[in-house]
């Protein structure tokens, strides 16, 4: 059973993301993860440390969508999601700064 839940666990990352829909897929699944992550920032209970690993995890999925955004130049509908990526991105620097991180 643990073997075949890390096959599958295996197979997700060998997905070949070239191909227009697949892209979508992955943006829409940045844009969750940016949600998500959103959601857990506004938590009154975070540490520092907590804040400061959000604010990287957020950056990181951020900067992931807005590689996604551009491979698909011809798309006006794509920018404002990695506009709105990096916003948060810097949104979660500025918390984990006031932090003192």
């Amino acid at each position: 059973m643990l073997l075949a839940g890390l096959a599958l666990a295996g197979c997700a990352k060998n997905v070949d993301t070239r191909v227009a829909g697949d892209d979508d897929a992955a943006i829409d699944s940045a844009s969750a993860r940016l949600e998500e992550l959103s959601a857990r920032a506004q938590q009154d209970d975070l540490s520092c440390t907590d804040t400061c690993d959000l604010s990287k995890q957020t950056c990181g999925v951020a900067e992931e969508l807005c590689t996604l955004v551009d491979r698909h130049p011809d798309r006006d509908d794509l920018p404002p999601r990695c506009a709105h990526g990096r916003e948060q991105c810097s949104s979660a620097k500025d918390g984990c700064a006031r932090c003192g991180g």
